[in-house]
């Protein structure tokens, strides 16, 4: 058996952060979790992840520096960008800086996970999730 993936999400909002680090190891991903853009790119070199999912706005540093740092590095990870933002220009920008995915909040954890498995070239929809989504909102969902 070949040895885990290594994903490391940079993400301010910790509920956030934490339900996708849950989503991820109960994947079978080995999972960091940084809180900001400055905390991620020190990670990304120390952790050595093979996929990174960043926020797009964060404090301190937000997603886009993150993407023009591993831009440069000689063996970068893929990188999924996930945003509140509804704007076309910033995905536009994040894909021309490399972001492999561009995931709009909230998202089902189904369609998380699979970005994530295309990323790293994975088959998908094969993974059980539980059934939650993301939003940049601390309100609970409403039920339909």
């Amino acid at each position: 058996m070949s040895e885990p993936v290594k994903v490391l999400i940079i993400d301010d909002d910790r509920e956030i952060s934490s339900t996708l680090r849950t989503v991820l190891e109960s994947a079978g991903f080995v999972v960091s979790v940084a809180n900001n853009g400055k905390e991620g790119q020190k990670q990304i070199v120390d952790f050595q992840p093979r996929l990174v999912i960043t926020d797009m706005m964060m404090p301190q540093m937000g997603g886009f520096p993150v993407l023009e740092f591993i831009r440069q590095l000689p063996n970068p990870p893929r990188v999924i960008m996930i945003t509140a933002n509804e704007g076309g220009r910033h995905k536009a920008y994040a894909e021309m800086l490399g972001a492999v995915d561009y995931l709009r909040k909230p998202f089902a954890m189904d369609q998380f996970l699979d970005a994530v498995l295309r990323a790293l070239g994975m088959p998908t929809g094969a993974a059980a999730i539980p059934e939650t989504d993301v939003s940049k909102s601390k309100k609970p969902r409403s039920s339909k």
